[in-house]
């Protein structure tokens, strides 16, 4: 890369950066926020004609919907056709967040239509018609990059909730579908999940085809409700209904792991067969609901891939590849967390009998000692006493305990939205938060036996053992806080190696922030 495109792309973050404001329902002092405002945003990016032009396929829900949308996007990217992905949030890179035929846009279309956008809303901008902020300008940036491709279908993933979230100015999409749906962002989207389904039903559109998953019956019915004044079905299509057989992919795995995978895969199949019949392009491709796919969807389902969502990585770092070993998934839900720790169950079984090919290194692997270790951290709306007790649980059922749980801040939250900023020094960090989720963690494996936060004199067993190092990490037998992820990386590759007759195998859970600051660094 040029350093002077490097000095572009860094402006062009910086500029991205001023746009982020905090999330509240409650705040109205910030007009870029008011979701009116979008269709002057519309007006002034000359994008009316483009966006109602566009073949969009619009996804919600509060979990697997991301997983939905990629599903969706291989599909139709092996069936032939020029696709658009929006998805958030990135997890390294904020150019992640818009793909074009699988691949995320490069620098330098990004910086084109990056700029067009800024300028020219900074240019119309007035006391009453802000900037939009963050995710807002994301949204119509999207728009902009899709129309200018001219893809040939654009998906959309909803960033929050459904109603007011910035992708649903479309007004005629395809077909719309509902993933999952559970108890998340409730400060902003309700306290009850019919009211959180009522939010993601907000982008049904009259008449237009809308599939879901099978839902708890009050979310269910709310969504039914909602799609019949419509005039829509919203159905739980057959793919979805019956798990899709795996027999139908002809011997081949769906490209995202985890059992729940195959709901996301079915909702999928379901959402592009009736985008291919409502666009006329069904014609020779034969779909049986209960016993064969075409060999497109089949390719589309087997070869789709999406970073930090059940994903298994070497610490290639480490002298003999395997005695580290991360699992990422950026599980942040209660129910995501049942089915992040059933997943690291199966995968840790089975990656140690797939790990290098030789039948001596297989003994190898088999002879060792696993180490589990859990990398911890969730933003401080969530609730580490929903999630930390159904990750546990999850893996105890399959025979899964954790050795140490180590808990540490995002790198993420202190750089804005760029790739290569520095983080804060270690004594800038504040470990308050991290120091809960430690307490609660010891509070769940050691009964009354728990830290108290920064209380040095607590006459316990636990907090007696416990010492500080020169990174300032906080550590018990059972749990360490980290002041740094990178320190925390750093304690992991050095008992590693320290431990040449233990396989250490890490999951990483909790925030797709921490995610992708975990695939930051060991990927370097």
């Amino acid at each position: 890369m040029q350093g002077e495109q490097v000095s572009s792309y860094e402006e062009a973050l910086e500029a991205l950066s001023s746009l982020i404001t905090k999330r509240s329902r409650a705040d109205k002092s910030n007009k870029g926020d008011r979701f009116d405002l979008l269709y002057d945003y519309i007006k002034v990016l000359e994008l009316d004609e483009a966006i109602t032009k566009m073949k969009i396929i619009h996804v919600a829900g509060t979990k697997g919907k991301g997983s939905t949308c990629t599903f969706t996007e291989s599909i139709l990217r092996n069936c032939g056709f020029r696709t658009g992905l929006f998805t958030s949030p990135h997890l390294i890179d904020i150019r992640e967040r818009f793909r074009l035929d699988g691949l995320e846009i490069s620098q330098d279309k990004f910086l084109a239509h990056f700029w067009w956008c800024f300028n020219k809303l900074k240019e119309t901008t007035t006391e009453d018609v802000p900037m939009p902020t963050f995710f807002r300008f994301l949204a119509l940036l999207a728009f902009k990059i899709f129309a200018a491709e001219q893809v040939d279908v654009a998906i959309l993933e909803v960033g929050l909730g459904g109603t007011f979230d910035a992708t649903n100015v479309v007004q005629e999409p395809i077909v719309c579908g509902i993933s999952s749906l559970g108890f998340d962002h409730m400060e902003i989207l309700g306290n009850t999940l019919g009211q959180i389904a009522g939010e993601k039903a907000g982008i049904f559109k009259q008449g237009v085809p809308a599939f879901t998953v099978p839902q708890p019956e009050e979310a269910m019915s709310v969504l039914e409700k909602k799609a019949s004044q419509l005039n829509v079905n919203c159905t739980v299509p057959l793919q979805v209904a019956i798990p899709l057989d795996i027999s139908l992919l002809n011997g081949l795995q769906l490209g995202l792991h985890g059992e729940h995978q195959y709901l996301n895969a079915g909702l999928a199949i379901a959402l592009c067969h009736t985008w291919l019949q409502k666009t006329g392009h069904l014609e020779g491709m034969y779909l049986d609901q209960t016993s064969s796919l075409p060999e497109q969807f089949v390719r589309g389902l087997a070869n789709t891939s999406f970073e930090g969502r059940a994903q298994i990585v070497t610490d290639l770092c480490m002298d003999r590849p395997g005695d580290l070993v991360f699992y990422l998934d950026g599980a942040h839900s209660p129910e995501s967390m049942d089915m992040c720790g059933r997943w690291f169950s199966v995968a840790t079984r089975e990656d140690v009998q797939q790990h290098n090919g030789s039948k001596e290194q297989l003994q190898a692997n088999l002879r060792k000692d696993s180490t589990k270790v859990l990398l911890f951290n969730c933003m401080p709306v969530r609730d580490p006493q929903l999630l930390l007790p159904r990750l546990i649980n999850a893996c105890a059922h399959h025979g899964v305990h954790f050795q140490k749980a180590l808990f540490v801040p995002n790198q993420s939250v202190y750089h804005k939205v760029g790739s290569h900023a520095l983080p804060l020094n270690d004594s800038q960090v504040d470990l308050s938060w991290q120091l809960t989720l430690q307490r609660v963690w010891e509070n769940l494996v050691c009964g009354d036996k728990t830290i108290q936060g920064g209380d040095e004199k607590a006459a316990d067993p636990i907090r007696e053992e416990a010492i500080e190092d020169a990174s300032n990490s906080i550590r018990s037998e059972t749990s360490s806080v980290f002041s740094s992820l990178p320190s925390a990386i750093k304690w992991l590759r050095d008992s590693a190696q320290q431990n040449r007759s233990v396989r250490f195998q890490v999951l990483v859970t909790g925030s797709l922030h921490l995610v992708g600051d975990v695939l930051r660094l060991i990927k370097k």
